[in-house]
């Protein structure tokens, strides 16, 4: 953001810290404070139930149990991307984002006496409650940004929803070390820090405006909306982005927030719809998420105990650290001159590219000894190549490519598809490893692949373009058939009146 700090209010880039310290950073960090705990909480279960009712459950019972609790998170993601809507509808962008710190304060006070209340009931409520945190935070602080910066920096300002995720996901590494809170006594307090980045939001976000584009087409209140620009500029407002938000205002005028089911059923945003669909959904179907679990390839497949260390030490500090540093310097360099959908189209080619490497390695590992280090690799540039192109570019479509009435229903699908297909992949990859083995990555690869053509194929570029030119190129696509249709009438009515003046002469 040097850029942006030195051509534009600091006031911008202090609100996106400060929404997205206490926003997307929980859903990174919410995910990564889950490992550490693991045998603790486990062996917290099976004293509960045999102190409460004197059963001693198996290990796949213990198993089972865990697993539900560390995949209930995606389902209150779900939960939260489908009342994300509504809220901002009625509260704004920025007050939604501070509310949402209630589901948060909720779930960390659970997590924090379940210990002592020896209910292990209470981390399995804690989880859907920081889960529907983490699902509004990912669908209302993306929304929030792009409404709030200007066209030419909409990407990039955009992007750090994910440079936040990844940095959630450093912190929970950190703090999730058995030398601070990733030992036995101390992991109840692991479970509940998360409160201390939504503390963080409540004491900062109320100090910056909310969105303009939401003072002025949803509420009406221009003067509000010039002052929201005047501060987040840290100059006047421009005249040309001030008109374009006004024209975007003319252009809903009487029209009342769409409900996901009108989009589905309006053909003005068919191809937006299917677009935002196809690439949410591919942002979890790609696999990226288990590539975390892949350590597991190495010790199923026989590879050594110190190549596995090796593995694993490495993962967590290059994962974490060099996928922050290229979110934040080469996908926050590139959205803004390369364009969204060079973006999005390398960053699945590159994957389908690795994951086929991969395969490879895997498959001649027992034959070539230097192929575990090539398949190391192989998941590391996995992870660069999605945090470059799909993982920043996702959130800020629904932005660019609906109006303001339709754009809370699109982010609510579009949520809702991240968040079910997390799910989805999370209870099916490890059937994925035990049956394919080393070829478990062919599916990502094939999604990675349909993806990229997909997006070369339908996704028009929408880097530095109005609303206005955006839906007048889906326009083309949307009524394509119909187009086509009434140029076949023009020109049998144009024949038709060329037979009828011979037949007159």
């Amino acid at each position: 953001f040097t850029y942006s700090m030195s051509s534009h209010s600091l006031t911008l880039v202090l609100m996106v810290a400060s929404a997205a310290f206490g926003g997307t950073l929980q859903y990174g960090y919410n995910l990564a404070i889950m490992n550490a705990p693991t045998t603790f909480i486990q062996t917290f279960i099976n004293e509960t139930l045999l102190e409460r009712w004197d059963i001693q459950l198996e290990d796949y019972q213990v198993t089972l149990v865990w697993t539900f609790i560390v995949s209930i998170f995606s389902l209150g993601g779900l939960a939260g991307a489908l009342i994300a809507g509504p809220m901002t509808i009625r509260f704004g962008r920025k007050k939604c984002l501070l509310l949402n710190n209630i589901f948060l304060m909720a779930g960390s006070l659970l997590a924090l006496t379940s210990r002592s209340a020896k209910s292990f009931e209470m981390i399995l409520i804690s989880r859907v409650l920081v889960g529907i945190n983490a699902g509004i935070s990912m669908n209302v602080q993306p929304m929030y940004f792009g409404e709030s910066a200007p066209k030419h920096l909409r990407g990039a300002i955009s992007l750090s929803s994910a440079v936040f995720t990844a940095f959630g996901v450093v912190l929970g590494q950190v703090v999730g070390l058995r030398e601070i809170l990733g030992s036995e006594p101390y992991w109840q307090y692991l479970l509940a820090s998360n409160a201390i980045p939504g503390i963080v939001q409540l004491m900062t976000l109320p100090w910056f405006p909310e969105s303009p584009r939401y003072l002025l087409i949803d509420r009406g209140d221009k003067e509000a909306c010039i002052n929201a620009l005047r501060r987040l500029r840290g100059c006047e407002v421009q005249s040309g982005e001030l008109e374009e938000i006004l024209q975007e205002q003319a252009e809903t005028k009487g029209m009342k927030p769409c409900g996901p089911w009108e989009l589905f059923t309006d053909r003005s945003v068919r191809w937006q719809l299917i677009s935002v669909m196809i690439i949410s959904s591919a942002m979890q179907l790609c696999g990226n998420d288990s590539v975390r679990r892949a350590d597991s390839l190495f010790q199923n497949n026989g590879i050594n105990v110190i190549i596995s260390k090796i593995f694993t030490k490495c993962y967590v500090s290059l994962r974490c650290g060099w996928c922050l540093f290229s979110k934040m310097c080469i996908c926050n360099l590139l959205i803004e001159r390369k364009g969204r959908r060079f973006m999005l189209m390398g960053g699945f080619i590159l994957m389908t590219v690795w994951a086929v490497v991969f395969t490879i390695a895997l498959c001649f590992e027992h034959y070539i000894s230097w192929m575990p280090y090539l398949s190391m690799a192989c998941i590391f540039t996995y992870i660069l190549s999605f945090g470059m192109g799909p993982a920043g570019v996702t959130g800020v479509l629904p932005t660019e490519i609906f109006n303001q009435t339709a754009r809370p229903a699109a982010y609510m699908i579009a949520g809702s598809m991240m968040w079910l297909n997390l799910f989805i992949i999370g209870m099916i990859f490890p059937f994925l490893v035990s049956e394919l083995s080393e070829y478990c990555f062919v599916p990502f690869a094939a999604v990675c692949l349909l993806s990229a053509l997909y997006v070369g194929l339908f996704l028009p570029e929408t880097k530095g373009k109005s609303l206005s030119a955006i839906t007048s190129e889906f326009h083309k696509m949307n009524f394509k058939g119909q187009d086509k249709k009434h140029e076949s009438q023009t020109q049998a009515q144009y024949q038709l009146g060329e037979v009828c003046h011979s037949t007159a002469l």
